[in-house]
């Protein structure tokens, strides 16, 4: 069995960070959203794996995975030159493929359990495909599956107005090389892509054994900010452990789950976890909240920051509190004592509140 991440798209959903970069990188705990799938699938026993990319990003993530060696596995990257859908992306890795059956993850969810007991369950049961689903509050938003007594898929609807049931498609799929059959078989839908949906049900139409598998823990879709720092804190709360490399003088407190990395600096400040911190990191005279990840290279100085992302190579200055917040790359925030005006430079698609 093979595995197919999907890694392209440009990230609409999280401008201004994805202007300079792939949301698939964007961290969660301190760690890329892609990487959290490379492991799910690694542990599924899965070590021949594809990765669609797109001419924007491609390199950016060819350089932060590399040719699969730390995962000890085989990885090939897959350009998929315009982004027209998932089934799209799919005929773009035919040649990969080779007609195996193959495990497709969305490179930009997170579940919160393996994905293993899926696996099996699909080669048991030989089917042509197993989607896995969830419920949702409003399927709407979604591909909307409709289910019949035994697990069985009777239909498939992309972000139905009146949806059939409340079990939304959560992006990771298994499929026999039937599948393709069936995409050769569909035209571009009214959004002009090859929807993953329209080939499933096409499978359907043809007689295909398609099976639904009902996930009963967490799932986080990390497209927008907000669902993003959700994903953050699920993971520290679920996963964060205490680890300590770096310096923590005896005037400063840790509380709880914190990790530290190695030459970071906690100097008379307050740090109460789950927290993750980087290395080379300097947090001085202020309080690090509960579910905040702070990555490499990060300055923090007499400021309180909570339930926020800070991303490498930032500065957070003198600010009274910070919350909730999304923080990219070699950002720079601080207080100017001899102007009572906010001052700013902001990219397109920004947000700020005050």
């Amino acid at each position: 069995m093979k595995a197919l991440i999907l890694s392209g798209g440009k990230g609409k959903r999280l401008r201004p960070l994805t202007y300079s970069g792939a949301k698939q990188l964007v961290p969660v705990a301190n760690r890329p959203i892609l990487f959290y799938c490379i492991d799910n699938i690694i542990h599924a026993g899965i070590k021949n794996i594809g990765i669609i990319i797109s001419p924007e990003t491609g390199p950016e993530i060819q350089e932060a995975v590399g040719d699969g060696k730390k995962w000890n596995a085989r990885i090939k990257y897959i350009l998929q030159e315009t982004p027209e859908g998932l089934a799209h992306a799919v005929k773009a890795a035919r040649k990969f493929l080779a007609g195996s059956s193959f495990v497709m993850y969305l490179g930009d969810n997170l579940i919160g359990t393996g994905i293993k007991t899926f696996t099996g369950h699909f080669k048991r049961q030989k089917t042509d495909a197993l989607v896995l689903l969830k419920s949702v509050e409003d399927p709407r938003q979604f591909g909307v599956a409709e289910v019949s007594s035994d697990g069985s898929i009777i239909r498939l609807i992309e972000k139905p107005e009146s949806p059939p049931s409340d079990l939304a498609l959560i992006g990771i799929y298994m499929f026999s090389s039937k599948i393709h059959d069936a995409i050769d078989r569909i035209s571009p839908s009214k959004r002009g892509e090859l929807e993953i949906t329209d080939a499933i049900q096409e499978l359907i139409y043809m007689g295909g054994h398609v099976k639904s598998f009902l996930l009963e823990t967490w799932w986080l879709d990390t497209g927008k900010k907000d669902d993003l720092l959700t994903a953050n804190a699920t993971v520290l709360d679920e996963w964060g452990k205490k680890s300590v490399e770096g310096a923590v003088d005896k005037a400063s407190r840790i509380l709880g789950r914190v990790t530290l990395g190695k030459n970071s600096l906690i100097h008379e400040c307050v740090v109460r976890g789950p927290v993750v911190i980087g290395e080379n990191t300097v947090i001085k005279n202020s309080f690090i909240g509960p579910h905040t990840s702070i990555g490499d290279d990060v300055r923090v100085i007499n400021s309180s920051v909570e339930y926020s992302v800070i991303m490498n190579g930032s500065e957070v200055l003198d600010i009274e509190r910070i919350e909730e917040s999304l923080i990219g790359r070699r950002v720079r925030i601080f207080r100017n004592s001899r102007h009572k005006a906010l001052r700013l430079m902001l990219a397109d698609d920004s947000v700020i509140e005050v």
